[in-house]
């Protein structure tokens, strides 16, 4: 990952409703984090690049978790 991306979240909602949230490995660090985005959220799905302190840390209720831009 790209200096800087490693305190980025992907995250996207399924067609289901359920929230999901990619956290990047740092495996590659030449690509960034937009290119991790391209390559693990559906096609034509919206998604958004986050602060990953936007994540809640209480996952007691992480089937009710939402997300508004």
């Amino acid at each position: 990952m790209k200096a800087g991306d490693e305190n980025k979240r992907i995250i996207y909602t399924t067609s289901d409703g359920d929230v999901v949230v990619v956290h990047p490995a740092n495996k590659s660090p030449t690509r960034t984090i937009e290119q991790v985005q391209a390559k693990a959220v559906p096609s034509g799905v919206t998604s958004y690049i986050v602060d990953k302190s936007v994540i809640p840390t209480d996952r007691s209720f992480r089937d009710a978790w939402t997300y508004t831009p």
